[in-house]
Parts: structure tokens; C-alpha cells; sequence
């Protein structure tokens, strides 16, 4: 079994299932759309090992693992998450958003705020 996400004819993700090839193939599901593998072990043009999450030597599928709303960009090969906030940039290498500075980095938790675009502490 592998995944596989179906994407609609503006390369929308609109489901991720588990598969076989021959099934994909074999026009199982019957749908004009297109189905892309993904794997659940990618993540930033990275393969992460399951067991360990470390980075491994498998190379990685499509920058990340589809999921429903993700875009497929079949420029760079790659599903990508629906963009987080306006100002936030995609980074090419990784497909994933990027905000315009990092958090600050005092073991506290941050949240972003786009109407002021920074980084507000989180009140829990």
C-alpha cells in the first residue's frame, strides 16, 4: 500500500488515501481526477525516518505529505499548505511558509498575530 492524494482539475487536494498502485492503475476509483503519491515520511523536502524522526537517506516525495487543501505545483513537484497568513513567504526549497522573522526563542510560547505582524505571547 502506498498514499495517494486525489487532486481536482485546480490541483486541490481532496483526499489522501491509502492504495495500492494497481488499484490507481486500474482506474479503481473511477474519478477523472488525478492521483499523486504522497508519503507521510516527508516533511520540508526531508525523509523522516517513522521510528526515530531523524532525518534519513531515503529520498524524499514531493517536499511534503499531502493533505486535504493542500496545492499540488507540478512545477516543483511538491504539495503545499494552504498559506498561513498574508505575510507569510514560501520557501522554495522546502515548499512550506515561512513568517517574515522567527519567534523569539526564551522557551516561551508564541503565537502570531497578522494584524500587528509579530509575535505575541500565548495566555493559557
Amino acid at each position: 500500500m502506498s498514499y495517494f492524494a486525489q487532486i481536482d482539475s485546480n490541483n486541490i487536494v481532496k483526499q489522501v488515501i491509502a492504495i495500492s498502485q494497481e488499484n490507481i492503475d486500474t482506474g479503481f476509483w473511477g474519478s477523472p481526477d488525478v492521483w499523486i503519491q504522497t508519503s507521510y515520511n516527508t516533511h520540508g523536502g526531508k525523509h523522516i525516518h517513522p521510528d526515530t524522526g531523524a532525518i534519513d537517506t531515503k529520498a524524499p516525495l514531493r517536499k511534503n505529505y499531502a493533505g486535504v487543501g493542500y496545492t499540488y505545483d507540478e512545477t516543483k513537484d511538491a504539495f503545499i499548505a494552504p498559506q498561513p497568513f498574508a505575510s507569510w513567504a514560501l520557501d522554495d526549497d522546502t515548499c512550506q511558509w515561512n513568517p517574515p522573522f522567527a519567534p523569539p526563542d526564551d522557551g516561551k510560547i508564541y503565537t502570531w498575530n497578522e494584524d500587528n505582524t509579530e509575535w505575541e505571547e500565548a495566555t493559557i
